[in-house]
C-alpha cells in the first residue's frame, strides 16, 4: 500500500505542477500581449531590443531552416512521386507536394526551428538573467520584466516565424519542383498546373497562422521556463531542456487541432 500511496502522491504532485505551469504560461501570454500593445501605444516599446532580437533569431534560425527544408522537400518529392507514378497520377505530384508543404511541412519545420534553436537560446538567455538576479533587479527598480525582456522577444519571434515559414515553404516547394521535373517524371507545366489547380490562398493563410501561433507558444514556454529557472547553471540547462520538450509536444497537439478544424470548416478544391 505504501508503494501505491507514493505513486498516487507523485502523480498528484505532477498533475498539480502541470496545471500550475499551464496557468502560469497563460498569465504570461496575457501579460505579454498587453505589454506589447500597451508599450506601442505609449511609445515605450523597446524597438532597439526588438530589432536586435529579430536579427539574432534570423541569424540562429535561417540556415537550419533551409537545411531542414531542402531534405524535407526531397523526401516528400521522392515518396509522393513514386506513389503517384505507380497509380498513374504523376500529373498530381505538384498538387500533393505543394499542398503538403504549405499545410504541414513548412509550419512544422518552422515550429521545430523556433522551439529548438531560437527557443532554447531565449530560454538560456532569460534563465541566465534570472540566475544572475537581473530580473529581480529590474523589479526593484520598478521595471516590469515582461515589458523589458519578454515583450520584444515575443514580437520578434512572431515576425521571424512568419518570415521563416515563407522561406521554408519556398525552399521545399522549389526542391520538389526541381526533383520531379529534372527526373523526367512530369513536365514543369504539368507540375505547376496541378499545384495551381488545387492550392488555395487559404492554404498560405493557414500556414502563416500556424507559424504565428507556433512562434508565440514556443517563446512563451521558453520565457516562462527561463524566468522560473533556479539552482545555478544546472537549473538553466534543465529549464532549456524542459522548454524544448514542452514546446514540441504543445506544437504537435496544436497543429493537429488546427489542421482538423481547417479541413472541416474550409471547402477543399476539387479541380
Amino acid at each position: 500500500m505504501s508503494a501505491v500511496t507514493a505513486l498516487v502522491s507523485d502523480m498528484t504532485g505532477r498533475a498539480k505542477k502541470g496545471v500550475t505551469t499551464v496557468g502560469g504560461m497563460a498569465l504570461l501570454s496575457v501579460e505579454s500581449i498587453i505589454a506589447i500593445f500597451g508599450d506601442i501605444v505609449k511609445r515605450n516599446f523597446s524597438w532597439s531590443e526588438f530589432f536586435f532580437q529579430c536579427w539574432f533569431m534570423i541569424r540562429v534560425g535561417l540556415a537550419p531552416a533551409i537545411m531542414v527544408a531542402i531534405p524535407f522537400g526531397v523526401i516528400v518529392s521522392v515518396q509522393v512521386g513514386a506513389v503517384a507514378n505507380q497509380i498513374g497520377a504523376g500529373s498530381f505530384a505538384g498538387a500533393v507536394n505543394g499542398i503538403g508543404v504549405l499545410r504541414q511541412g513548412a509550419p512544422l519545420v518552422t515550429s521545430l526551428i523556433i522551439a529548438g534553436a531560437v527557443g532554447s537560446a531565449i530560454c538560456a538567455d532569460v534563465g541566465a538573467r534570472t540566475i544572475r538576479e537581473e530580473v529581480d533587479a529590474l523589479k526593484v527598480m520598478g521595471i516590469n520584466p515582461v515589458n523589458r525582456i519578454i515583450a520584444p522577444r515575443l514580437a520578434a519571434a512572431i515576425l521571424v516565424a512568419l518570415l521563416l515559414n515563407v522561406v521554408v515553404a519556398v525552399a521545399a516547394i522549389c526542391t520538389g519542383f526541381l526533383l520531379n521535373v529534372q527526373s523526367g517524371n512530369v513536365s514543369s507545366g504539368t507540375y505547376l498546373g496541378g499545384f495551381i489547380a488545387f492550392a488555395q490562398p487559404t492554404d498560405l493563410i493557414l500556414a502563416e497562422f500556424k507559424a504565428l501561433l507556433f512562434g508565440f507558444v514556443a517563446v512563451i514556454v521558453s520565457c516562462y521556463k527561463g524566468l522560473a529557472a533556479s539552482g545555478g547553471a544546472k537549473g538553466v540547462a534543465d529549464a532549456v531542456n524542459q522548454s524544448v520538450v514542452i514546446s514540441i509536444v504543445a506544437l504537435a497537439v496544436i497543429n493537429v487541432g488546427i489542421t482538423q478544424a481547417y479541413v472541416m470548416l474550409v471547402p477543399q478544391s476539387v479541380a
